[in-house]
């Protein structure tokens, strides 16, 4: 079973370090990691995504839990939430290819975001399997590079309560 997990971090240095040499030495995998700093400026949210049953993700909780850095986690894989992976994509395109190339990029909402004489480069966001769509279908044109975001993710509606208001 597919679990992410949302981790409201210390923004201090090592941190992701912890993290990840705890998981690791424990033997957890992670499939998706994205770290990036909140609207408050002192703390980061951690998205993960690991596979594993309900014991598996009691563990990976537990052992976050335990770590002094960590303000909170949450199970946000029940919840009606919003994930996004951003992709930036370089493909080979000599100009006879060019007007597919971009249509193709443009039904998928993507921005051609450089040109060169015989590639372009190209930023796609959306869910996992859009952007997996998206690189099958760039396949026969040549991907000359690719780099991808971990999964970042919010639950709808209404925020939690303030980290301040959990006594941290």
């Amino acid at each position: 079973m597919r679990h992410v997990l949302s981790a409201l971090v210390q923004n201090q240095p090592g941190v992701l370090a912890t993290v990840a040499g705890m998981l690791h030495s424990r033997g957890f995998n992670i499939d998706s990691l994205a770290v990036g700093e909140t609207e408050t400026h002192n703390l980061s949210r951690m998205t993960f995504v690991v596979h594993g049953d309900d014991q598996v993700l009691d563990q990976v909780r537990k052992q976050l839990d335990k770590i002094v850095t960590v303000v909170r986690v949450d199970d946000i894989s029940s919840e009606n939430f919003v994930e996004r992976d951003l992709m930036l994509i370089k493909v080979t395109c000599a100009s006879p290819q060019r007007p597919e190339v971009f249509q193709l990029a443009e039904s998928f909402r993507g921005r051609v975001v450089d040109i060169q004489h015989n590639n372009v480069l190209i930023e796609i966001s959306g869910t996992e399997g859009k952007v997996e769509a998206f690189i099958e279908l760039m396949r026969p044109y040549g991907i000359l590079e690719l780099a991808r975001t971990g999964r970042i993710a919010l639950v709808r509606g209404e925020a939690k309560p303030p980290v301040a208001a959990e006594g941290t």
